[in-house]
């Protein structure tokens, strides 16, 4: 029983860890987006960043989504968690920032090829869908109102 406690300590530390890499990459790639819409398409800048939007979609970014989902899923099956209200609620809001990354990574392939659809105010709108979803995870993994 104590190995179990212990397993559980660790996917615990294992997903917030990584959960926080994930976070992290979601807040700097639309920031990266603005930066890359400013600099002229065929410049050696835009080149720029287009290489620092693949190294952090490919270094961090993937990675780090896989790492949640893995250590995350074991976590609610080692509680139970997949019986209550809050996790679903919270699996639903993993759906959403899942879906937000891929289409982040959507928007990095148009970019690379020059096609700018979003103003820079747009994706600092967007960037905030990550901020609030994240809030609203803490509150339904701390409070577990329902």
């Amino acid at each position: 029983m104590q190995v179990l406690a212990m397993l559980y300590l660790w996917l615990k530390a294992g997903h917030v860890i990584f959960v926080i890499f994930w976070m992290a990459g979601l807040f700097m790639l639309p920031r990266f987006f603005v930066y890359h819409q400013e600099a002229l398409e065929g410049s050696p800048e835009n080149a720029i960043w287009i290489d620092r939007e693949r190294k952090l979609m490919k270094i961090i970014m993937w990675p780090s989504l896989f790492v949640v989902w893995g250590f995350g899923l074991a976590l609610a099956v080692s509680g139970e968690w997949y019986t209550q209200g809050w996790f679903h609620a919270k699996l639903a809001l993993v759906l959403v920032l899942s879906a937000y990354h891929l289409w982040l990574a959507t928007y990095a392939a148009k970019l690379a090829r020059g096609e700018r659809q979003l103003t820079g105010r747009q994706l600092r709108l967007l960037n905030e869908i990550p901020g609030v979803t994240a809030a609203l995870i803490v509150v339904l993994v701390i409070v577990k109102p329902f």
